[in-house]
Parts: structure tokens; C-alpha cells; sequence
């Protein structure tokens, strides 16, 4: 299925929680977390301003990102967690490699 985020949407792809602890410790589902990161799937065209123009969104697709806990909507698609965020919700990009 193809999704299409509209105006200054965009559709991240949850990226998994960590199966363990970095002291080696295997976390059970019910103590994880949910993930505030993701990588960008698809963006829209912009925020139409008062102008008429519409002012790009600065994220691309491939971007990987940070959001807020509650940010955004979540939805499924094909299987896999996503979240339909504003631009605005989007707190960070990532920047080289991680």
C-alpha cells in the first residue's frame, strides 16, 4: 500500500526497540519502550502560507528523525508501525552516520 502524507505531513517508519540492555540484559515486550525515532517514508509538499505560496518541508525521505512520545497519529501499513507527523512534531534529524 502507498501512503501519501498531505500539506506539511509526514510518514515515518517506527524503527524497532532495543532487545536488550547495553549490559547485556534481554528485556521482556512489556518493558520496552516505545521507539521515538524513525526514518522518513514519504513527506508533503508543504505548508501552504498566507502568501498562496507553500513553504517546502525541510525533511526528506531517508531522513532519520526524532519525535516527541505522543507525537502524531499511528498507523499500520502492511504490517509495520508508522506515524503520520506535522512537521512541526518533528524535533531532530540525525546527521552522518549513527
Amino acid at each position: 500500500m502507498k501512503v501519501k502524507p498531505l500539506a506539511d505531513r509526514v510518514l515515518v517508519e517506527i524503527l524497532e526497540a532495543e532487545e536488550k540492555t547495553k549490559g547485556g540484559i534481554i528485556l521482556p515486550d512489556t518493558a520496552k519502550e516505545e521507539k521515538t525515532e524513525g526514518k522518513v517514508i514519504a513527506v508533503g509538499a508543504g505548508k501552504m502560507l498566507e502568501s498562496g505560496k507553500i513553504q517546502p518541508v525541510e525533511v526528506k525521505k531517508g531522513d532519520r528523525v526524532l519525535f516527541g512520545k505522543y507525537s502524531g497519529d499511528d498507523i499500520i501499513i502492511d504490517g509495520t508501525k508508522h506515524k503520520i507527523l506535522k512537521e512541526s512534531e518533528i524535533l531532530a534529524v540525525y546527521e552522518g552516520d549513527k
